[in-house]
């Protein structure tokens, strides 16, 4: 009896010691996972934490291991009036995600599923998303998933991912890119030559970025309208007839808008040296009469008023 109690108090010594030499973690961290259980107990779950804080194990209706670096790094950035509102959503979404086939917080297992796809600033709001503004009211939103449309990758999931967003949602373009190529049909708008590059997922504009595989782009760029996401519209930029070109593209834009279901933009925008930039154009009605009033950004202007100027036959190629 008395060698089986120097064993086992070898065992608690040895216990003691390792959690002596592990170093006490953060008090920041402490309080939030004191908010995750009291969060989870809302739920109707129990949980238990790894030792090292890394995950959180929900027990319950599920069982789930909800990984917790990206949450974390959250917290840090914001107040602590936030965090109720970050714990809740986190483990909200850990549950309403319990069925995907993948763990979004390995990149790993998702790295073959991440896209994009372009949404209106004002529809994104105050959702917690992963994105990227493309102009200055198109946001190029971090997506997982299979099929032609993922749902949108929160910050706290590519928190856990050794890449930043940017480099995230860089993967995601060129896995979008990837896909398929887009077709091309070449159409006529009132006068006014375009080409319709379409595909079956909702990253068609992730294909700005190597639209030299599908048309020459002239130095000045391109004109581009996005009716929706799977879908661009695009006119070169390489004669003073592109004037005509903004108008035709604007009323065009406006008409597959105003459609309503899967529209994206009724605006024209110039898309150049890996730019997208709003050329606003304002449909007024004046005098019984709708007309068209073009208000184009400080360096389109320039461009405009240069091939004003320009000899016919005068275009460069970029």
């Amino acid at each position: 009896m008395r060698l089986f109690r120097r064993h086992r108090d070898r065992q608690t010594n040895r216990r003691r010691d390792r959690r002596a030499e592990r170093p006490p973690r953060p008090i920041e961290e402490v309080d939030l996972d004191s908010l995750l259980s009291l969060v989870a107990d809302t739920l109707g779950y129990t949980c238990s934490f790894a030792p090292d804080g890394g995950t959180l194990t929900l027990s319950g209706p599920h069982r789930i291991v909800v990984r917790l670096a990206g949450l974390q790094a959250q917290a840090r950035r914001r107040s602590r009036e936030d965090w109720p509102i970050l714990v809740s959503e986190h483990l909200a979404h850990a549950l309403a995600t319990v069925d995907e086939p993948f763990d979004a917080c390995d990149l790993a297992q998702v790295r073959s599923l991440l896209r994009t796809r372009i949404q209106l600033d004002d529809e994104v709001g105050s959702a917690r998303v992963v994105g990227r503004h493309l102009s200055t009211d198109l946001v190029e939103v971090l997506t997982v998933g299979d099929g032609p449309v993922g749902r949108p990758v929160r910050p706290e999931e590519v928190g856990c991912w050794p890449v930043t967003a940017a480099q995230a949602l860089d993967l995601a373009a060129d896995n979008a890119c990837g896909d398929e190529p887009l077709s091309v049909v070449e159409t006529d708008l009132g006068g006014v030559a375009i080409r319709r590059l379409s595909g079956s997922t909702a990253s068609a504009a992730a294909h700005l970025r190597r639209l030299e595989d599908y048309l020459p782009v002239p130095a000045d760029g391109v004109l581009v309208t996005l009716p929706d996401p799977f879908t661009l519209v695009v006119h070169p930029v390489e004669g003073i007839g592109v004037v005509r070109a903004i108008e035709r593209m604007r009323l065009f834009a406006q008409r597959e808008f105003d459609r309503g279901a899967g529209a994206l933009s009724p605006q024209v925008y110039w898309w150049h040296g890996g730019r997208l930039t709003l050329v606003r154009a304002d449909l007024a009605s004046q005098g019984g009469q709708t007309r068209l009033v073009v208000a184009p950004p400080p360096e389109f202007a320039r461009v405009l008023a240069a091939l004003a100027v320009r000899p016919e036959g005068g275009t460069g190629q970029g």
